[in-house]
């Protein structure tokens, strides 16, 4: 029997994360003993807050969080939740409106799950996040990429997604700001995209992990926020881990309408119950506690984007946007593929981070995980003295 044989066509056909991929490759030789620095994973390096980890603490020594609990989460973080949403996304919702889950990653693929049926397509503007696509695979869905490059900021153009929609189209990604460019769509494309969708039916999953984390007075609108007629066709999709360096906690949600959500719930209930009620508690600290440290932590990553944008920029052949949110930056490379360097000839961007890794020691997420060839994408989430020896290493390499 063929390993091929052994396990379901379904689960053998996903691609496994590039991103964990590469982090995992950059710790590896890190423990070797290589000075690595990586650019890889979307991680804040600061701790959690003290005051959530305290709530946290408090909650591990009380019995009542020693027990199972609703599978959609406990009541007192749903309305948490929903005081949120309506400060940050503009919506008003009410708590059996929200399901908690187990990170992000849950949120969106149990959205794509209740929403797909086979051949069901979905419009992915691209460059994406590298689980999208496997997360619609396993729905039975269809990717439909919607291009934007370094040209257009990497924002799609609803002329864009009128020439991708068929008549199988049931669903919009909407990302703003997004991983893996930073880029934010302003509250007047938000609203033409909305209304877009409005008008033709489409279902939308709109991912807010990022949407505390802009710069320069950027405002990253709610799709529902720009069109409210839209809520009613509109799964929320967010957490905790980006805006309070909680990603180890495992605490996402979703936010929809009633049936949605009633079949977002029954799927959660026989796939995973309730998410653990200490990460559950702690999460509730981070919604209504002082927001100080995001703060301090946001100021740190403004610093940071303006330096790696600016030390980048310097590597002739390499371009470089000056991205408005999350903490990414997504330099176009396509002018160093095809030259020697250090006597290798990339032509692909994942061959150049290769080269990347092993001549100057830094990891860096190859193109062809986000989309087509041509980029690299970097997080800015690491201290600002690795930052600063990482892009040198960089320039040096590059160097005419």
């Amino acid at each position: 029997m063929t390993e091929r044989t052994r396990i379901s066509h379904r689960i053998s056909s996903i691609a496994e994360s590039a991103t964990l991929k590469v982090d995992a490759k950059a710790k590896a030789l890190q423990a070797a003993g290589r000075p690595v620095i990586s650019f890889a994973a979307g991680e804040p390096d600061f701790a959690t807050p003290d005051f959530i980890v305290e709530a946290a603490v408090a909650a591990a020594r009380d019995p009542k969080n020693h027990r199972y609990t609703p599978a959609v989460g406990l009541p007192e973080l749903r309305e948490a939740i929903a005081a949120k949403t309506l400060r940050d996304s503009g919506l008003e919702v009410s708590p059996a409106q929200i399901i908690v889950t187990n990170g992000g990653k849950q949120a969106v693929y149990q959205s794509f799950a209740t929403l797909l049926d086979p051949g069901d397509e979905v419009l992915v503007p691209t460059p994406y996040w590298t689980t999208y696509p496997e997360a619609i695979a396993l729905a039975g869905g269809v990717t439909v990429e919607v291009f934007a490059g370094s040209d257009q900021g990497y924002l799609v153009t609803v002329d864009q997604l009128e020439a991708a929609r068929t008549e199988r189209t049931k669903v919009l990604l909407f990302v703003s700001p997004s991983n893996p460019t930073g880029a934010v769509y302003s509250p007047s494309q938000t609203k033409e995209i909305g209304e877009w969708a409005e008008a033709n039916g489409i279902w939308v999953i709109s991912d807010e992990i990022y949407q505390n984390l802009t710069y320069d007075g950027v405002v990253a609108q709610s799709i529902v926020e720009a069109v409210p007629a839209l809520a009613d066709r509109t799964i929320l999709v967010n957490g905790v881990a980006k805006t309070y360096a909680m990603t180890g906690w495992r605490v996402g949600w979703m936010v929809g309408p009633a049936d949605a959500i009633k079949g977002a719930a029954n799927l959660q209930s026989h796939l995973s119950s309730n998410v653990s009620n200490i990460s559950q508690r702690a999460a509730i600290a981070a919604l209504t506690g002082p927001q100080d440290a995001v703060a301090s932590m946001r100021e740190a990553f403004d610093r940071r984007r303006k330096a790696i944008v600016s030390g980048l920029n310097q590597i002739q052949g390499l371009h470089a946007p000056t991205p408005e949110g999350a903490f990414y930056v997504y330099p176009d490379v396509s002018g160093l593929l095809n030259r020697t360097w250090g006597g290798v000839t990339p032509t692909t961007s994942l061959e150049l981070a290769d080269l990347i890794l092993e001549q100057a020691e830094v990891a860096v997420i190859p193109g062809e995980a986000f989309g087509p060839s041509g980029y690299i994408r970097m997080s800015y989430a690491l201290g600002d003295d690795a930052l600063a020896e990482g892009v040198a290493r960089m320039q040096r390499l590059f160097s005419v």
